[in-house]
């Protein structure tokens, strides 16, 4: 009895996909780090500032900022063949914080970026993702005319657990990014995988 090869291709990989937030205060980058990592048109709701917002909106201190995120960013990105990350950028001001329940659900974990000029901006943001148990890291955005601080300096200032991971990054750039993004979905399957562990072990 004769045997073909069969011509039938394997099938192909369903990938896992997971949802990262990407949160932290008023133009601190997180629209241009979902736009500097997605591999499709980032959807993007954003606003100009009008001069009726600026008593709701703490503007000190950023400066060039013309527009706004008034409900989400969102972006993916495909790091292997099984594992696709959805992004999902927060709204940065005080009042867009009722959407970020919405979003938070089914999140695996979260990107909290920080600006050193304004590191009091990243509390809320931390103190969200500590309270509701989901894993963030703190990424440092490096922006360019700003002090550089040690890795230490920053992760004092925040009062950080010591698990919580911190790089630093720049958010215009796709490879720190991705980086960031790695180090996120790591610290989050670490954690999964400790808490599944029995008691005792």
């Amino acid at each position: 009895m004769a045997f073909g090869r069969s011509s039938r291709k394997p099938a192909p990989v369903e990938p896992v996909t997971l949802k990262i937030l990407v949160a932290g205060g008023f133009g601190v980058g997180k629209t241009t780090l979902v736009g500097a990592v997605s591999e499709i048109r980032p959807l993007r709701t954003e606003e100009t500032l009008s001069e009726a917002g600026r008593p709701v909106d703490d503007l000190e201190g950023v400066e060039g900022k013309s527009t706004t995120t008034v409900a989400m960013d969102f972006g993916r990105i495909t790091l292997r063949d099984d594992l696709v990350l959805y992004l999902f950028g927060t709204p940065g001001q005080d009042r867009f914080w009722f959407l970020w329940d919405e979003l938070a659900q089914g999140a695996l974990g979260a990107v909290v970026l920080a600006d050193t000029r304004r590191l009091e901006d990243s509390f809320a943001a931390i103190d969200y993702f500590e309270r509701r148990g989901i894993p963030f890291t703190v990424a440092v955005n490096c922006f360019e005319g700003a002090a550089r601080h040690p890795a230490e300096a920053v992760r004092g200032a925040l009062d950080l657990d010591p698990e919580v991971e911190l790089v630093m990054c720049d958010a215009r750039d796709r490879e720190s990014v991705k980086d960031v993004l790695v180090t996120v979905v790591q610290h989050a399957l670490v954690l999964a995988d400790r808490e599944r562990e029995p008691v005792g072990t």
